[in-house]
């Protein structure tokens, strides 16, 4: 059997306020061309299909087109709510969708109603976790301590082993959840939100052994916790920290034992993201960006002065220019004294340069801006003088 795991489509996610609809259109579309090709029996979607409890038309549009041409190239779907989807709409009509083989798990029991999809060497059960809130969850459970998802997925993990187990079957589960193989500070990105508080959300790997496969969601990187235990991450870069991680999903094979082989298969990046660095005027007129222009680009400008108009500046040169930040090469050294004391012994003329100074990080005034407030400075003394 042919396993494809992906996660995080975030169907209705913005970038820097552009819509990415399309984008991932033609990236759900090149997907469905390489389930048709390659025979690929199951596309997994692990979590965070929408990015919106209330998504918009267009995005149900957006995954109906896409779950109907994975079905009609041949593959069978499971998919599983995430922390950002709204479960009761993404799972409205599962029941029929079931039918049609696209398998919809939301319900917060539904782990325990495993998914059954045969190959050569008899039924593979899959069982989808949806994204579980600790909070809600215990209280169907009274009985039990669950406070936090380790205690919840352990929970669902114990029950979903003991049932594959009595059915004598290979199975694969899917689960969105911040795994402590992660280093949450090098993977996780501004788009994925903080569903580790306190650390009291992090869940071992250990947590999940048993299955053959664990399809994991949440992380926008692919990341390889254990050989069984992966994150695909997501279709799209929803972040400029995401701009080195490949885009695709793991290619899981099954034999009669289990896990064969598993291989990464790459998507396309519908535009590329670069950050560039340098003065405003440097970043303009270098041949050295020519290869970015087109890309999604956060420019990071080094001006000791902050260029004026700098954002429709790079925009003339690079039009999908989405981020802008001023990080000057020299900036003033804090000095551990008040404000009166810096100024004591300092004539009026001084005063107004060393504030030039200070908010032009470290430039102060031409010699023309030195004769113009020696010349201010001389005026409003002889108005005082009069009054």
């Amino acid at each position: 059997m042919k396993i494809l795991h992906t996660s995080d489509w975030h169907i209705g996610r913005t970038f820097h306020g552009h819509s990415t609809l399309e984008n991932l259109r033609s990236v759900l579309a090149a997907l469905v061309s390489e389930v048709r090709e390659r025979e690929i029996d199951v596309v997994l979607v692990a979590g965070d299909v929408f990015d919106s409890a209330m998504p918009s038309a267009e995005c149900f549009s957006v995954l109906s087109t896409a779950l109907r041409d994975i079905r009609a190239a041949g593959a069978e779907v499971v998919v599983t709510s995430g922390n950002h989807d709204s479960a009761t709409r993404l799972g409205f009509q599962s029941e029929w969708a079931t039918l049609a083989g696209i398998h919809m798990v939301t319900r917060p029991d539904q782990y325990l109603e495993p998914i059954s999809i045969a190959d050569a060497y008899g039924p593979v059960l899959f069982y989808g976790i949806p994204y579980l809130e600790p909070s809600i969850f215990r209280g169907s459970h009274p009985d039990a301590d669950l406070r936090t998802h380790e205690q919840v997925l352990g929970f669902a993990m114990e029950a979903i082993r003991a049932d594959a187990t009595a059915r004598e079957s290979r199975y694969v589960v899917l689960s969105h959840c911040f795994a402590s193989g992660v280093a949450a500070h090098d993977e996780a990105s501004d788009v994925e939100r903080d569903i580790t508080s306190g650390g009291l959300n992090l869940v071992p790997a250990s947590v999940f052994d048993g299955p053959d496969y664990v399809a994991l969601g949440h992380i926008h990187g692919r990341t390889t916790i254990t050989e069984r235990v992966r994150y695909s991450g997501a279709p799209l870069h929803y972040s400029f920290g995401e701009a080195r991680k490949p885009r695709g999903g793991w290619l899981v094979e099954l034999d009669a034992g289990g896990v064969d082989t598993v291989d990464w298969l790459d998507l396309p990046v519908p535009r590329r993201l670069s950050v560039i660095t340098g003065e405003l005027d440097e970043l303009l007129a270098s041949s050295e960006h020519t290869e970015v222009e087109n890309d999604w680009v956060a420019a990071v400008i080094t001006d000791r002065v902050r260029p004026m108009d700098a954002m429709r500046r790079l925009q003339a040169r690079f039009p999908n220019c989405a981020m802008l930040e001023y990080r000057p090469t020299v900036s003033s050294t804090a000095v551990d004294v008040t404000y009166r004391e810096r100024i004591a012994k300092k004539t009026d003329t001084e005063i107004v340069a060393g504030f030039l100074e200070l908010v032009r990080n470290g430039v102060g005034p031409s010699d023309f801006e030195t004769a113009l407030i020696a010349e201010v400075v001389a005026e409003q003394a002889a108005a005082e003088a009069k009054a």
